[in-house]
């Protein structure tokens, strides 16, 4: 290979001074008064921040999440100018299905380690050697170890383009692929650009919605009076994001380089985060992780491993100027006509109603399931449920 094309390895290593003093700005962190309610509608309610700050900055080891991510096999080349990071894992089993796997924000790779396993090892998790995946998982532009863009341009379309170039200089020459959140928007795009290689996509995080819908929306309409009850519930979903959950999105589509905070100020940069929330905008799955809920699908080191992440790597802010360079709708149909699966999970910021997905990709929809736990990070919540969704969706490719 020629050194614009060359694959790197890449270990994870940060430096113990740059651990040293995050823990201390997190102790020395300036606090506001409480909130003048008893709920979360003003934000991140400084308790929860408050607790969480003291285990960050007093008992949580970033050293276990670096371990375990150098258990893995990391990769770094060059795409487009720009040094893209990826884990790759080759299963043991032949003929296993090439599958790359993208995250959102306020994710990273760290959503999507508990699925390696389960999709590239299948027999042992009670599954069959004909559904073993090999696995390519890379951090966006921007994002975790990636290369920070230093010129306009890298939006989903173009990122689209760069996995496909990555895949092929893998040397694979067929491939599926997945994402959620961000994941979705370039998944997406991949499915509308169809390339030869690419064999179809699935997502947790469709565009269904019709466009009259969409616009409809957006502008705050009443729901039409001729949906069924599963449309005027997502109707509403969509209606309720709009209208009261799309604030960090709109700073970051509008003014992501005046989140200067981000950079400064490690609790700033979790309560941004949190304040995403599970997707849904309702005290959910980030509470009760954080509040040590056992029925929580995630666990505060989950929460802090990828919060962490982004702090060591000073991506808060190259990770939000991916809002400012897309152009295009989360939710609206796409022109995609390669297979497409969809999962939908009960927790995600709307369920997609399966009259819209078959509307939408009438010839090609070759997996719809509604899953009965799970949400916005379903990788990460639902590892065994999402490991089983790609199976299901890609087992007709094969």
């Amino acid at each position: 290979m020629s050194s614009e094309t060359e694959i790197r390895p890449f270990r994870v290593g940060i430096a113990e001074e740059a651990v040293a003093d995050l823990r201390r700005r997190v102790n020395a962190t300036r606090w506001p008064e409480r909130e003048t309610v008893t709920d979360d509608s003003q934000g991140v309610p400084l308790a929860l921040i408050q607790e969480l700050a003291r285990y960050w900055g007093t008992e949580y080891d970033w050293r276990k999440c670096e371990a375990a991510l150098n258990d893995l096999p990391h990769f770094m080349t060059e795409i487009d100018g720009l040094d893209i990071h990826f884990i790759h894992v080759r299963s043991q089993h032949q003929d296993a299905l090439p599958l790359i796997v993208t995250h959102g924000w306020p994710g990273s790779i760290i959503e999507q380690l508990k699925i390696i396993d389960p999709l590239a090892n299948p027999t042992a998790h009670g599954a069959a050697a004909a559904d073993a995946f090999d696995l390519v998982i890379p951090s966006l532009p921007g994002y975790g170890f990636s290369g920070k863009p230093t010129t306009t341009g890298w939006d989903p379309t173009r990122t689209a383009r760069a996995w496909v170039e990555l895949i092929k200089r893998l040397g694979y020459t067929r491939f599926v692929a997945q994402g959620g959140d961000w994941g979705a928007a370039v998944t997406q795009a991949m499915g509308v650009q169809a390339a030869p290689e690419l064999l179809g996509i699935h997502s947790n995080m469709p565009g269904t919605a019709p466009g009259d819908i969409n616009k409809a929306v957006q502008r705050g309409d009443p729901p039409p009076s001729d949906l069924t009850t599963e449309e005027r519930a997502a109707y509403q979903q969509l209606s309720t994001f709009y209208a009261k959950h799309v604030a960090y999105a709109q700073i970051m589509t509008t003014r992501p380089q005046t989140l200067y905070g981000l950079a400064d100020s490690p609790v700033d940069l979790a309560a941004f985060m949190l304040d995403h929330g599970d997707g849904t905008g309702q005290p959910g799955l980030v509470e009760q992780a954080l509040t040590g809920d056992l029925q929580s699908a995630l666990t505060r080191d989950d929460i802090l491993d990828n919060i962490t992440l982004y702090w060591l790597t000073n991506t808060g802010v190259s990770s939000a100027r991916l809002y400012w360079e897309n152009k295009a709708d989360f939710f609206d149909a796409k022109n995609i006509t390669i297979p497409f699966a969809i999962s939908v999970f009960p927790d995600e910021l709307y369920q997609a109603p399966r009259s819209w997905a078959e509307r939408a990709y009438p010839r090609n929809l070759i997996h719809y399931n509604r899953l009965d736990r799970g949400g916005h990070f379903a990788a990460w919540e639902q590892p065994d449920l999402f490991a089983a969704e790609m199976r299901a969706s890609f087992r007709s490719l094969r």
